[in-house]
């Protein structure tokens, strides 16, 4: 089986919704034909929001700017990852949801705040995978992935792709890039990552999206600007990845926490 995805590395407004709302209905609207999933920034659809902004700007899972990207995704019939700013029992987190034709398939909730989210933001507890297309999925956000638990977490839930929404920022870029490397590598799966571009709120973002295949290969990658980008997953290469080791299987050191049934076909590991 195959996935044809687009990454699409974008600049950003903080704190404008209806700017990064515009863009985003754009370009869904323009999606090659056969695309399967457009994935985009962290926080895509609010920028990042400081803490004198959040409650102005946060908006709940069924709130109007998701219903408009849902409108967008049904009548594209693709699917994205997009993050926002989320309000949930007046708590504010960054999520970043698998968005499809038929609804929330996934939503994930930053587990690892990085500096500039503390204060803002509060952390997930929940590591989840959901299954689209017959694949397993896990989603991560920037900071997460710099600490291999969290990849291995989805890993140990079957997760054979990894979507990471990202705001990277200079001098940073290179820790991400051999990062991502590294999670695909030691858990044998697909590692996409789309990285915010430009400048903003005195930051200029590191771009640098990536795909990694199973074996550790980079599959894509590009530059620092803005970008739209095309390339096919084939699921294949997993067979391939784990013929001769499996490292989920053969590993001798189990995470702590545990992993609970949510919807139908989904988990999540609890962090303890």
């Amino acid at each position: 089986m195959t996935l044809h995805i687009q990454l699409a590395q974008i600049p950003l407004q903080d704190g404008d919704t209806a700017a990064n709302l515009a863009r985003v209905l754009a370009l869904i609207a323009s999606a090659p034909a056969g695309t399967d999933l457009i994935v985009f920034p962290e926080t895509t659809l609010m920028g990042f929001p400081s803490a004198e902004e959040i409650a102005a700007v946060a908006e709940p899972l069924h709130g109007p700017t998701l219903a408009a990207v849902q409108q967008a995704v049904r009548a594209a019939n693709v699917a994205v990852a997009i993050g926002l700013a989320e309000v949930l029992d007046g708590r504010y987190y960054n999520t970043t949801v698998l968005l499809t034709p038929e609804g929330v398939q996934l939503a994930y909730r930053k587990t690892h705040l990085w500096a500039s989210d503390v204060g803002v933001f509060e952390p997930g507890s929940q590591l989840p995978v959901a299954t689209w297309r017959g694949r397993k999925i896990g989603i991560l956000i920037c900071f997460d992935i710099e600490f291999p638990e969290t990849a291995r977490a989805l890993a140990s839930q079957g997760a054979e792709l990894l979507l990471v929404t990202n705001g990277n920022m200079d001098p940073y870029g290179p820790v991400h890039r051999t990062l991502m490397t590294a999670r695909a590598l030691e858990n044998q799966l697909f590692a996409v990552m789309v990285n915010r571009c430009g400048s903003g709120g005195g930051l200029d973002f590191a771009g640098e999206s990536m795909v990694v295949t199973p074996g550790g290969d980079i599959q894509l990658a590009l530059g620092r600007d803005q970008a739209l980008a095309s390339t096919t997953l084939d699921f294949a290469l997993l067979d391939a990845s784990r013929r001769d080791y499996h490292y989920l299987s053969q590993r001798r050191i189990a995470l702590a926490g545990e992993t609970s049934a949510t919807a139908a076909g989904a988990s999540a590991f609890l962090i303890p």
